[in-house]
């Protein structure tokens, strides 16, 4: 659900000037960074520091996101959302119009970053993501609209971070955003009551998309579509039982889904660590049946060559013997002769 109707009324271009009508700080406007149900959110310049601006006719909804940036801001060692850096108002010919101002985040967003450097990265992420998770659900809100576009990855070392924390939302309450693909609702498989299950699924299924792009459609629904979806994906059958549990809500914390994942990764390296050694013992076992196979036959033909030379010798040593006995018999012979003629 876009909101047109702001974006056609105020149809703010780049070079625009965004006075703060109480705080007088001035904004230039770069570019659109993109637009939803509650406002639009713009690239823009405040002297040499690059900013998100986010802008919208809903007082309401500016004030529910301040407070969630606050709220995030008290969290330490949390890198959720964005910092949180100016809240003003914008005195405009066609009215006045509320904005807020936060860090700009910088890097590919979660899609983009898998596509480039390979699902091995996959867990790594989502690790990161549930530890935020579990602070975020700690402090007593569940984000709601999760999702990979609201997902950015920052370097030099990757790191992920949440923006648009539109649909964040204080725990106990009603979902007031969501995207269908990530919303367990959509699927049968629970409430759109805020609570870190929400969330939880929503991780699960930002696994599934990060191998399925695509974001196939929802024939029967439910857990068996989902199921056989997996079986479809050797990278995702490794995490199948942690993503199957987080889908049917069977994890009451970021924390316990977190703790399950590297069990998964732990035993899956384990397997690799078992079948390399497996796979160099046969290797060995292979060379070293093959050193004996090449020692016997060196032993074999040595054998042979030994008793070809003593066949050689005696077969010389019985030349030698027929010649000498053939003199012999010769010189016997013709002493004979000579007799018989005397």
């Amino acid at each position: 659900m876009m909101n047109h109707s702001m974006k056609n009324q105020y149809n703010v271009k780049p070079g625009t000037i965004i006075e703060g009508k109480w705080h007088k700080h001035r904004y230039i406007i770069l570019k659109e960074l993109g637009f939803g149900a509650n406002g639009i959110v713009y690239l823009a310049q405040r002297q040499q520091e690059y900013v998100a601006l986010k802008m919208s006719d809903n007082g309401m909804s500016i004030t529910s996101e301040v407070n969630v940036l606050k709220s995030f801001a008290k969290v330490q060692g949390s890198a959720l959302g964005p910092s949180l850096l100016d809240v003003d108002d914008w005195e405009h010919s066609k009215g006045q119009i509320s904005f807020y101002v936060m860090e700009y985040i910088q890097g590919p967003d979660f899609m983009s970053f898998i596509e480039q450097k390979g699902p091995s990265w996959l867990p790594v992420l989502i690790l990161q993501l549930l530890s935020d998770l579990e602070k975020l659900h700690d402090s007593g809100w569940v984000f709601g609209d999760l999702k990979p576009e609201n997902l950015i990855v920052t370097g030099p070392s990757p790191r992920i971070r949440c923006i648009d924390v539109g649909g964040t939302t204080i725990k106990g309450r009603a979902i007031k955003e969501y995207t269908e693909f990530f919303d367990r609702g959509y699927w049968g498989l629970g409430s759109r009551k805020a609570e870190p299950s929400y969330d939880l699924f929503a991780v699960a299924m930002i696994m599934i998309n990060a191998v399925f792009p695509k974001r196939f459609s929802k024939t029967t629904g439910g857990i068996i579509q989902l199921r056989n979806q997996l079986k479809q994906s050797k990278v995702l059958q490794k995490f199948e039982a942690v993503i199957i549990d987080a889908l049917e809500g069977r994890y009451h914390s970021a924390k316990e889904m977190r703790n399950d994942l590297i069990k998964t990764i732990s035993h899956d390296s384990a397997n690799r660590r078992r079948t390399s050694r497996q796979t160099n013992a046969g290797s060995t076992a292979n060379g070293q049946t093959m050193n004996q196979q090449t020692q016997s036959r060196v032993k074999v033909g040595a054998s042979r060559q030994v008793q070809q030379k003593k066949q050689k010798k005696q077969k010389k040593g019985g030349m030698v013997e027929t010649f000498l006995l053939t003199v012999v018999i010769l010189l016997f012979y013709a002493f004979y002769i000579f007799g018989q003629l005397i």
